[in-house]
C-alpha cells in the first residue's frame, strides 16, 4: 500500500529581504510566517515527505518565480520540491528544474492555455508537471446545468469554479471538468485548493476532494483549511486524497509533522516515519 504524503506548503511573496513565507485566510489578509529557506530546512529535518513552494504573487504581478530563493531552498532540502507561481513557459520550467526543483506547479498559465500542460509534460515528463487548481463553491446551479453538481455538507447543491491569479479572478470553468482535462493533457498530479477553506482551520473541502480522488487516476493533493491532525485524517479517509498539504498549523508550530504522522499511524493510515 502506498504511503500517504504530508506536505508543508510555503506560500512566498517577494519583499526587501528577498522572500517571506506568508499565510492568509481565503487568499487575503496575509501575515508573515518566516524565512522560506529556514522553514524548508526545518521541515526537511522534521520528516516532511515533500515541500511545495508557491510564489503566490508572481502571476498577479506579471513576474517570474524567485529563482534565487529556489536555489537556496534546494541546497538545504533532500526531499522532493515542487515550485509554482508565475510559470508560463517551457524556458521558465527549465530554469526552475535547473535551480533544484523536482516538479513544477502550473495554474493560471495552464487555464489560459491548456496545451501548455501537454507541451511541458511531453518535454519534461508527466512526473514533473503538477496542475494546481484553485476553486471556490458556487451555489448557482440553476443557471449552470453543464457543470458538475456536488452535494455540500449541509445538502446544498453546488459546483466548483476555477479561479486564477491567486484567487483574484473567476473563470466560470468547472473544477472537476478542468481536472479531468488536465489529466488527459499529461499532468502527473493535481494540487487542489479550496478558496472557501484556505486558512480557515475548518478542514479540507471534502466534497470536491473526494470527487476528484474518485474520478481521476493521478494523485490528488488536498489543500486548504487544515486546523488539526484530524482534518488531515479526514482528507485521507473521507476525501480519499493521496497527499495532504498544510501551512498554518506547521508554520506557527501548532502541530508538528511527527505529531501528525503519529496520529495517522495510530489510525492505520500508512505514512513514512
Amino acid at each position: 500500500m502506498l504511503t500517504k504524503r504530508i506536505i508543508p506548503c510555503l506560500d512566498v511573496t517577494l519583499d526587501k529581504a528577498g522572500g517571506s513565507v506568508v499565510k492568509g485566510v481565503e487568499f487575503v489578509d496575509l501575515k508573515e510566517a518566516g524565512d522560506p529557506v529556514e522553514l524548508a530546512k526545518f521541515y526537511n529535518e522534521e520528516g516532511a515527505d515533500e515541500l511545495v513552494f508557491l510564489d503566490i504573487t508572481a502571476s498577479a504581478h506579471g513576474r517570474g518565480t524567485m529563482i534565487d530563493v529556489i536555489e537556496r531552498t534546494a541546497d538545504e532540502v533532500f526531499i522532493p520540491l515542487t515550485v509554482g507561481g508565475g510559470i508560463g513557459s517551457i524556458d521558465a520550467i527549465r530554469q526552475i528544474l535547473r535551480a533544484g526543483a523536482d516538479k513544477v506547479s502550473v495554474n493560471t498559465s495552464a487555464v489560459k492555455n491548456p496545451e501548455f500542460i501537454k507541451e511541458s509534460s511531453e518535454i519534461f515528463g508527466a512526473q514533473c508537471i503538477v496542475t494546481a487548481i484553485d476553486c471556490r463553491r458556487n451555489t448557482d446551479v440553476k443557471n449552470n446545468p453543464d457543470k458538475t453538481i456536488l452535494e455540500l455538507e449541509d445538502g446544498t447543491p453546488a459546483w466548483y469554479e476555477v479561479v486564477i491569479y491567486g484567487g483574484r479572478e473567476g473563470t466560470e470553468i468547472d473544477a472537476v471538468q478542468w481536472a479531468k482535462q488536465a489529466e488527459k493533457l499529461g499532468s502527473g498530479e493535481i494540487l487542489l485548493t479550496s478558496m472557501d477553506r484556505d486558512g480557515t482551520y475548518a478542514g479540507y473541502d471534502l466534497p470536491i476532494t473526494r470527487k476528484l480522488s474518485e474520478e481521476l487516476d493521478v494523485p490528488i493533493i488536498a489543500s486548504g483549511g487544515v486546523g488539526n491532525p484530524r482534518h488531515i485524517y479526514e482528507g485521507f479517509t473521507e476525501g480519499k486524497a493521496d497527499a495532504a498539504l498544510a501551512a498554518s498549523i506547521f508554520h506557527f508550530r501548532e502541530h508538528s509533522i511527527g505529531e501528525v504522522k503519529d496520529y495517522l499511524k495510530e489510525r492505520n493510515v500508512p505514512v513514512r516515519l
